[in-house]
């Protein structure tokens, strides 16, 4: 007899079905997993029989093979144990295998018969919606799976009560969708004295969804001035939470179903490798920059990470996307982020005060700000220079400006991006580029003349386009001008001199 239960397998964000077959037939007694298992799937004949064991029940004295179909797909991970068991118990007789047709099962299993929680649920309860079937999960993250509209959802405590769900003895509660939590908020502007000219640009990148780079002294406010971008930041829309959620889900971060409409801000440390910022791994896991995909990507000390490990997110600021290639899966996360960077002048810190800095100045300047290649520096649109803070400084009150007023203006500037068929004006592109970012005549003159005295590559020339179309629309413009032009051109990196 073969029964066969409906799973799925993960590849980037995208679920693709898996069919779990198992036969029992004459012959020494032997269970296999065949189907290209890696090895957490390989040791779940191990989960499984204990499992079944805790429930009293033991392994029919046959050869019981389950093959994974299709063969050729490579399986991860440890969401397939519970098909397998249900697989086994309906070629067993213990469920019925017709009923088990109409389910889309996922779940790791406890030794004990547990059916605990594993990463990618919300991806199974779409695919499952797509495919009008029922969903099985763990009980600990029905709210995750609720999620998906229209399906039927059995979020199961344990092997025993899905059991006697299916079989009508006992039924198991409908688990409630996840709560949405509130946009969170952190640090106020109120709280950075002094730094106009760095809180004007921070203004300007949360607006456009632009690249921001500051360059200071240690204790200037650069690490406060990046925690309080989220703050000034538009919420999620709900399609956008749900695509958030999406790569939570697959990182096994989403917890207790919750979605949140905060955007991401991810701040990894300068130690991070190229699989950890990128994406990748032995199970092609997404990256800090997959995870902070429709957020905020924060580099602090950026120097200090390594060349290459920065030199891999130019194509992700480029596409908004990552490729993990690897010679047994090719993975493609989303990463649509706003870079925001941090770096001081130089080793020390504290170039350009004769008291402080260091004796190799200016020549150590030089080396330490070579660390960060000129193409990666390219993609940035906001090169802002955030000098040290005096006592004088911190002794005054409060601003009166805080985040809550730069969110109005910067959520009223995004309204007029959406309205234009873009999130942001960062993805201003081709036409709509062309339609909207032209300047006019004072200033298309200004910019030809910047352009040839700052040497702009192509790209640094239509990034420096969007940044003043999002100045422009701070200030309620309806054309990009010679004044819009000119503070753009002033934030824009001056490529050295041969």
């Amino acid at each position: 007899m073969v029964a066969l239960v409906q799973t799925v397998a993960y590849l980037g964000l995208e679920a693709r079905s898996v069919e779990v077959q198992c036969q029992l037939a004459a012959g020494m007694p032997r269970f296999t997993v065949v189907g290209l298992p890696d090895k957490a799937v390989a040791e779940s004949r191990e989960r499984v029989q204990a499992a079944l064991a805790a429930m009293g029940l033991a392994l029919p004295p046959k050869r019981i093979t389950v093959n994974l179909s299709p063969a050729d797909l490579p399986k991860e991970g440890s969401h397939y144990d519970l098909p397998i068991a249900l697989a086994l118990l309906g070629a067993m007789g213990v469920v019925d295998a017709e009923e088990l047709s109409e389910w889309l099962a996922v779940g790791e299993l406890a030794l004990d018969g547990r059916v605990v929680a594993s990463p990618g649920v919300l991806l199974a309860a779409l695919h499952a919606s797509e495919h009008e079937l029922g969903l099985i999960c763990p009980a600990a993250q029905g709210a995750e799976a609720r999620w998906a509209s229209g399906i039927r959802v059995c979020a199961a405590p344990d092997l025993v009560s899905l059991l006697n769900h299916l079989g009508g003895k006992a039924q198991l509660p409908e688990p409630a969708p996840g709560e949405v939590e509130e946009p969170g908020f952190g640090p106020d502007l109120r709280q950075v004295k002094g730094q106009e000219v760095a809180k004007r640009a921070l203004e300007i990148a949360a607006a456009g969804g632009h690249n921001l780079l500051m360059n200071g002294p240690p204790g200037a406010g650069k690490s406060l001035l990046a925690s309080c971008l989220p703050g000034i930041l538009p919420p999620l829309t709900p399609a956008e939470a749900l695509e958030v959620s999406m790569v939570a889900s697959v990182a096994g971060t989403l917890e207790g179903g919750r979605i949140s409409r905060t955007r991401p801000f991810r701040a990894p440390h300068h130690s991070a490798s190229m699989a950890a910022l990128t994406g990748g791994g032995l199970r092609v896991k997404p990256g800090e920059v997959s995870l902070a995909h429709l957020g905020v990507l924060f580099l602090d000390e950026l120097p200090e990470f390594q060349r290459a490990v920065l030199d891999s997110l130019r194509q992700p600021l480029e596409t908004g996307k990552v490729d993990v290639a690897r010679a047994n899966a090719h993975v493609a996360y989303p990463a649509r982020v706003q870079l925001v960077a941090a770096m001081n002048p130089c080793r020390c810190g504290h170039l350009g005060d004769p008291a402080l800095a260091c004796s190799r100045a200016p020549r150590c300047a030089a080396d330490y700000q070579s660390k960060v290649s000129g193409p990666m520096l390219d993609r940035i649109d906001l090169h802002v220079e955030v000098d040290p803070v005096s006592a004088a400084d911190l002794a005054l009150p409060p601003p009166a400006e805080g985040s809550r007023e730069v969110a109005a203006r910067v959520a009223a500037a995004r309204a007029v991006q959406t309205a234009r068929g873009v999130r942001s004006n960062a993805e201003l592109e081709g036409d709509l580029l062309e339609q909207y970012a032209t300047p006019d005549e004072a200033g298309r003159a200004l910019l030809m003349q910047a352009a040839e005295a700052m040497r702009l590559s192509a790209r640094g020339y239509t990034r420096m386009l969007r940044v003043a179309r999002t100045i422009a629309d701070l200030a309620g413009a309806e054309r990009v001008g010679r004044i819009h032009v000119a503070e753009a051109l002033s934030y824009r990196r001056q490529a050295p001199r041969a």
